[in-house]
């Protein structure tokens, strides 16, 4: 954290080349669910997403729409906001790499790395992807010749590129990030990211041309027809959301935790690194880097015929309930798979059955037998021992940001709640008088189980857990981290509406 004790976290800016999808989505959902799990610990959490708004692919997308670039960006911003709200996402800053305070950060970076003697005048020729905006070494593509093409946009055309641009020495920094890895590893998370990384950097480096000659982006101090190349620009936002160059930026600067997808690793734990050791700047805790999301075994692509709409999506259960299925169905570790047959039964066996039942007749015994209110208990039951263990392995999972385990404990609490019902027969303990404490420890033990999970599952479904905790008198969920401190002797429960209705 940082000296005040604030938790910096960001995800990666959106690229303005197109519509929200499903894998923006993933990213978003994950990384506002480890803000909101921050949050509910207590920490202060300021969270920033936004905007890539430069760059060739950019200015051809603008061209193609018939809009001037900026025209272009405002209505994909517009529509990326409209997503995030939609999805519950709770930045605290939402940047645009076309804002005053961004440009004013990205040249003093690059005022910095000249100082630091780190950059050169050169001539560049190579591959460049537009989609991915990045210049390609012949590593990173497939085929040959013609034929020659990037991995990850094959039905895209790569352009041979020759330009007279800055360069910045990157190939100085190879022996520094090698020891950054061995004393930081927790600098690349997880593992298999920085495996790659190492292996990246093991094969030596080439220094890095940081300019472009185009008319759109962040104009490259002291040369007119030159823009800042859009990655040195992009990350740079990093910085730029927390005020730099003004002294009080490091209130917030450096992050403790940069979430990004798998395929811009090279960007983030390479070249950013290497641009800040240069401008004399803290790195960054730590870069988490998750998968992808695919369809049915497929890559999820309109030009190759695999779509499922963002759109869509949130239309078939609701934002909740597919914020809930994305970090279900797919490891924040690595790669996932999803479809809407899947979707469904998710839904109905996990929300609907199992926690939206549990709810239902939980809450529904209480008023029956107890008035509404939570009895006080006077011995823990098994349940209780079962609650407080799988919190606990909650609160280990999300600190280390495994987001589908934290989620799995949660269910197996939900299981063994309803397994606690069949098994303890709170109606056949209601026809005794002499079983009445009994009764009380098990009514008193499934509303704390009730509550841990309105806790544990508030990050992924804020609104419902909301809604949930407000359901046993709480004001709000609880956190799992701190159980010892609950007490709902003496809550008013109502059962209320129906959690997850079933789908028609």
């Amino acid at each position: 954290m940082s000296a005040d004790g604030r938790f910096y976290l960001t995800a990666a800016i959106d690229y303005a080349n197109g519509m929200p999808h499903l894998g923006h989505a993933l990213e978003k959902i994950g990384a506002d669910t480890i803000a909101r799990y921050r949050r509910l610990k207590g920490e202060d959490v300021h969270f920033v997403i936004g905007m890539d708004e430069h760059g060739q692919n950019i200015i051809q997308s603008a061209e193609q729409a018939g809009l001037a670039p900026q025209e272009w960006v405002d209505g994909i911003a517009d529509a990326f906001r409209e997503a995030w709200d939609t999805l519950l996402i709770s930045q605290d800053d939402f940047i645009r790499t076309t804002e005053p305070r961004h440009h004013a950060a990205v040249s003093e970076l690059i005022r910095r790395i000249e100082a630091a003697g780190d950059l050169y005048r050169g001539t560049y020729e190579g591959w460049y992807c537009i989609r991915c905006e990045a210049f390609k070494a012949e590593d990173e593509l497939e085929g040959e010749g013609e034929e020659v093409r990037c991995p990850l946009h094959p039905s895209r055309e790569i352009q041979w590129t020759v330009e007279d641009n800055w360069f910045f020495r990157l190939s100085a920094y190879g022996d520094r990030l090698l020891a950054l890895l061995d004393e930081r590893p927790e600098f690349v998370l997880p593992e298999i990211r920085r495996n790659e990384i190492r292996r990246v950097l093991e094969g030596g480096l080439q220094d890095l041309s940081v300019s472009r000659a185009l008319p759109w982006g962040v104009p490259w101090p002291g040369a007119e027809d030159e823009v800042a190349y859009v990655w040195i620009d992009a990350l740079t936002n990093y910085l730029a959301a927390t005020g730099f160059p003004a002294a009080d930026h490091t209130a917030l600067w450096p992050a403790d935790l940069h979430v990004i997808g798998k395929d811009i690793t090279r960007f983030h734990c390479i070249y950013w690194p290497a641009f800040l050791m240069s401008a004399g700047l803290p790195l960054p805790r730590t870069v988490w880097a998750h998968g992808f999301v695919g369809y049915g075994g497929r890559r999820l692509s309109k030009s190759e015929g695999v779509s499922f709409d963002l759109d869509e999506a949130i239309a078939r259960h609701g934002p909740e309930a597919l914020r809930y299925y994305l970090l279900r169905e797919v490891p924040w570790d690595a790669d996932g798979d999803i479809t809407r047959e899947r979707f469904d039964e998710r839904y109905t066996a996990e929300l609907a059955n199992d926690l939206g039942n549990l709810v239902n007749r939980s809450l529904s015994m209480v008023e029956r037998y107890r008035d509404g209110t939570v009895p006080s208990q006077k011995r823990r039951t098994e349940l209780d021992e079962r609650t407080d263990a799988l919190a606990e392995a909650y609160v280990e999972s999300m600190d280390e940001h495994l987001l589908h385990h934290g989620l799995q404990a949660a269910f197996d609490l939900a299981s063994a709640a309803n397994g606690f019902v069949t098994a303890s027969e709170p109606w056949t303990l209601a026809k005794s008088a002499e079983r009445s404490a009994e009764l009380d420890a098990v009514l008193h033990s499934l509303a704390r189980a009730i509550a841990a999970l309105a806790g544990m599952l508030s990050p992924f479904m804020p609104r419902k857990m909301a809604s949930l905790a407000a359901r046993l008198g709480l004001d709000a969920p609880p956190s799992p981290a701190a159980l010892e401190d609950l007490d709902l002797a003496g809550k008013k429960v109502e059962r209320g509406d129906i959690l997850f209705p079933r789908p028609e």
